[in-house]
């Protein structure tokens, strides 16, 4: 179990890391490189325009390699995924920019994010299910929450480098071409999670399965399709306050409070270490009181904590920022720490593939794909404090909190009675 859920963590790490340095990139440089015809604001808010096509092509991703997760193994979805996003990845930090090709340059921009996210939506469903279904029942959340390790560690390697590279370089360097050295870092780790999964056992909960579904997303949609919009729903608070956390906030503290890139990539990195440290430790707690009751506690937490996150935040120093950031990343993870866990058991074993990162994903386009690009035309409209920000994330968590009110428990203890439809 531990080199199974270490590789899955290395993985989830590298691909998470492929998607991050692109919204990290999408907040500090890219709107003047792509976009340079906008005025500063506009840029940035097309610049995350492109960064939530990644987000539209995940469920994408989640039905193509949920189908193979299905019908095909868990394993072979590790493999292609991780190819896809990689390679996608290196190609960003080659695109030229505006200036040398015009048009041509953002338009690259969006088919290689989306790309990354076709890659993305397959690769967070077979890492949990590989983990989850070797998993005993009584840790299964623990050793679930390995892999929900790996983004934390991929945002630290993503904002890590770009933090190395503004501390060396000039700012006409880094926008000239330090930018681009994280992407092509990409290639590299890939190659490095490839091998690391080059010898990893299949599920044997998927070996056990005699009849395969043969289309299994015509099942789900036919038999559960509640079960994936209450998902979806549920999930999407914490792919909003993250990203708010993580992207929009570095470009509203750069470009409208002057508060310099090294200063915000600290104090962001410094509450992302605080949340992947405390994964595990909201994991074992699943794993004794139930996944639904951290759920609704996460998201209760995220809903009377937004209006202090952003005004903490507006006032541009490090010690308060860090504190919001903080706050709102811990009830984050007191949702998300579980969620590996509770999605694989909350759908039956044919579909489970699909139906989990569907809706792992669907939560994604609802509250990873907007957030920013809402966030920053809300902030437009607001004066020093944004105040409609703080009103649209605290309206997000009470959504995921009535669609987590309506899900059942599934922890193997509370549900051994009452015959559930998953194993």
């Amino acid at each position: 179990m531990l080199r199974l859920a270490a590789a899955s963590l290395a993985g989830t790490a590298i691909e998470f890391y492929d998607f991050f340095v692109y919204g990290t990139a999408a907040a500090l440089v890219l709107g003047p490189l792509f976009f340079p015809t906008f005025s500063p604001s506009a840029g940035t808010l097309a610049a995350f325009a492109t960064f939530g096509v990644g987000f539209v092509a995940r469920p994408l991703g989640a039905v193509l390699f949920g189908h193979v997760g299905d019908r095909r193994g868990r394993r072979p979805v590790l493999v292609v995924s991780l190819l896809l996003t990689g390679a996608s990845t290196v190609a960003v930090g080659c695109v030229p920019t505006y200036d040398a090709i015009g048009v041509a340059a953002p338009l690259l921009l969006l088919v290689l994010r989306f790309l990354q996210g076709l890659g993305l939506g397959g690769e967070w469903g077979g890492a949990v299910l590989l983990t989850a279904e070797h998993a005993p029942a009584g840790r299964r959340a623990l050793w679930s929450s390995f892999p929900q390790v790996g983004p934390a560690v991929g945002f630290l390697l993503a904002n890590g480098t770009v933090l190395a590279l503004s501390a060396a370089l000039t700012d006409a360097q880094f926008a000239q071409w330090g930018w681009r050295v994280p992407f092509w870092a990409a290639g590299a780790l890939a190659l490095l999670g490839l091998w690391l999964r080059s010898s990893l056992p299949e599920s044997p909960r998927f070996l056990e399965i005699d009849d395969h579904a043969r289309v299994p997303l015509a099942e789900l949609l036919r038999d559960h399709w509640r079960l994936v919009v209450l998902t979806g729903g549920a999930l999407a608070v914490g792919y909003a306050v993250f990203y708010a956390v993580t992207t929009w906030s570095l470009a509203y503290a750069t470009e409208r409070l002057g508060v310099s890139r090294t200063v915000m990539l600290i104090c962001v990195m410094a509450a992302v270490v605080v949340k992947g440290a405390l994964t595990p430790v909201m994991a074992l707690l699943g794993d004794r009181h139930g996944r639904r009751p951290l759920c609704l506690a996460g998201c209760a937490a995220a809903a009377l904590w937004m209006f202090p996150m952003v005004a903490l935040l507006s006032t541009g120093e490090p010690l308060p920022m860090f504190l919001g950031f903080l706050g709102a990343l811990i009830a984050f993870v007191t949702m998300f720490a579980v969620v590996a866990a509770y999605l694989p058991e909350l759908y039956p074993p044919r579909v489970r593939c699909t139906g989990a990162s569907v809706g792992y994903n669907l939560g994604g386009v609802l509250g990873g794909a907007l957030t920013p690009v809402v966030a920053t035309a809300l902030a437009e409209r607001s004066g020093r404090v944004p105040w409609g920000v703080g009103a649209y994330l605290t309206g997000i968590s009470l959504l995921s909190l009535g669609c987590f009110a309506l899900l059942p428990e599934t922890r193997p203890v509370a549900v051994k009675a009452a015959q559930p439809v998953t194993d």
